[in-house]
């Protein structure tokens, strides 16, 4: 199933920064595909126009900044 949303992630600033995600997402774990062996096989955050995480059935571009590891965080609590 896929999912898609927005998650205001606090900057320090009392604002917060719009990260975008389109998740892929099933009911059983896959350990060949998943994200840490979860339930997630493909996961795309995007902040101010820019891809700042990407996972599809493997990493393809890590954290670039602290706004992704929280996204990332919070999705993976949610989905996986």
């Amino acid at each position: 199933m896929w999912s898609e949303g927005t998650i205001g992630v606090p900057n320090g600033k009392d604002k917060y920064t719009a990260v975008h995600y389109w998740v892929k997402h099933f009911e059983e774990p896959s350990e060949d595909y998943g994200i840490n062996g979860g339930k997630i096989s493909k996961l795309m955050l995007k902040a101010n126009g820019e891809i700042i995480y990407n996972y599809d059935r493997g990493l393809d571009i890590d954290c670039k900044d602290k706004n992704a590891e929280l996204a990332l965080c919070i999705l993976l609590n949610e989905y996986n």
